[in-house]
């Protein structure tokens, strides 16, 4: 279920390794907490990040979830899909449902990220 070729945060975002870029969005255990997905503020594109810092929104009809930069570096796309159809984010939360793509300007910042066996652990730490 916690796909293995992707990194993850303690706050529940996966980040997928592009090229010098990261894709990011929030997992599976994330959207299935939040409930169905009514609406994402996405970041402007262009916009400067400091790692750790809010990024986007993910609003559903029972709570607002925060989607905070995995590492430094500046917003490069995205996905405006989830402007029309934010109910991606539950169907597909690892693919269509990805939220945005972040050019990495301190790529260290990275190397404190989960692998899927520490999500997992995490996850089930907190059921």
């Amino acid at each position: 279920m916690i796909p293995k070729d992707l990194k993850y945060t303690k706050d529940h975002e996966w980040v997928k390794p592009e090229d010098g870029k990261v894709r990011v969005g929030i997992t599976h255990h994330a959207q299935k907490e939040l409930g169905d997905i009514v609406f994402v503020e996405l970041p402007q594109v262009g916009k400067k990040v400091s790692k750790g810092e809010l990024v986007a929104t993910v609003e559903s009809v029972k709570a607002v979830g925060e989607v905070y930069a995995p590492a430094s570096g500046e917003v490069m796309e995205v996905n405006s899909a989830l402007e029309s159809s934010p109910e991606l984010v539950n169907k597909d939360p690892y693919g269509e449902g990805w939220i945005f793509l972040l050019k990495v300007t301190a790529p260290g910042e990275l190397e404190d990220l989960l692998d899927a066996a520490g999500y997992a652990a995490l996850v089930e730490g907190q059921g």
